[in-house]
């Protein structure tokens, strides 16, 4: 029992470590810019989340007595992903909570590395957000509470876009600096790690379906809002470092961009709701679930073969 696909085939000497060595080191701009922005709470926070991701798939593997698999550095790529999208103000429990959930419920149940449906820290970040919601949305600035960008927007208030792009904002660890996501970015893609392709296809099709909207609200596109909601929340963080890993994305190049493509317009969506002033964390989490019927309708046809409608298939 063969699959056949299209060629050619490919196969690179790459290691699980090496990879997720990379991420971690790509994120390392923003964690450390969250660091120095909020302060030692922050390092805390990324350090509770990433101890609580590696003891829990150690301490889960040992139990069942499967292979221990943390020298793979996936848990701690998980819990330095989780750390990074908490807001530095949480209770310590909160990252601890998290991290058994990511590593426990979503990665380990469902077989480990390699089969997980979502991504492990983002389905975490959403449990935390409907479980705690008050402890997850608690923002400091300086000791004083104060309002992310675009709950700023959300109010009709214009933050200021200097601020924003920099990253002396309110808002999650790792997600508020634009210089450092994209330090990250440029890594990533230069190390073969990514491809621009999920990335540019979130960041158009949300920049497209927000420029739609304020044409049909407006009758015109405000330049100056479209950036300042693509440069607020989790958009540039979630489409660089979460809407990219290997296990919860598409492997053909037509579904990459078709998955971006939801991603963005998901968040459009989720952004313009009365309840929601942030939607990337949802928007990767349904685009997750979607995966394997993305796969399904792009997958190439080994040369040869006539293409039938996965549709007419099904009837």
């Amino acid at each position: 029992m063969l699959n056949v696909s299209a060629a050619p085939h490919i196969r690179k000497g790459v290691y699980t470590e090496e990879i997720m060595t990379d991420v971690c080191i790509a994120l390392m701009p923003s964690a450390c810019f969250g660091i120095y922005y909020f302060g030692h709470r922050a390092f805390l926070i990324i350090c509770i989340s990433i101890i609580s991701c590696v003891l829990s798939e150690y301490i889960y593997e040992k139990i069942l007595k499967r292979p221990v698999t943390v020298n793979d550095r996936s848990a701690l790529l998980t819990g330095l992903l989780l750390g990074l999208n908490l807001s530095a103000y949480v209770p310590f429990w909160i990252p601890a909570v998290g991290g058994i959930f990511a590593i426990i419920v979503v990665k380990q149940l469902f077989g480990g590395l390699g089969h997980n449906f979502m991504n492990p820290a983002l389905a975490a970040r959403c449990f935390l957000l409907i479980s705690y919601s008050r402890q997850m949305t608690a923002f400091f600035v300086d000791g004083e509470s104060k309002a992310t960008p675009l709950m700023m927007i959300k109010a009709g208030e214009r933050p200021d876009i200097f601020d924003m792009f920099f990253g002396t904002t309110a808002g999650c660890i790792g997600e508020t600096s634009v210089p450092a996501i994209l330090i990250g970015a440029i890594y990533l893609i230069a190390r073969r790690v990514i491809s621009f392709t999920i990335p540019i296809s979130c960041i158009l099709s949300f920049v497209t379906f927000m420029s739609v909207y304020n044409i049909m609200s407006c009758g015109s596109i405000d330049g100056g809002y479209i950036i300042l909601q693509v440069c607020g929340g989790g958009l540039l963080f979630g489409s660089v470092f979460m809407a990219t890993d290997y296990v919860t994305s598409p492997v053909t190049s037509s579904g990459r961009i078709l998955y971006g493509m939801c991603i963005g317009t998901l968040t459009g969506i989720f952004r313009l709701s009365k309840g929601l002033p942030e939607g990337v964390s949802y928007a990767i989490i349904c685009s997750n679930m979607i995966v394997p019927l993305i796969e399904k309708c792009t997958m190439p046809v080994p040369f040869g073969e006539e293409r039938k409608s996965i549709w007419l298939k099904n009837m």
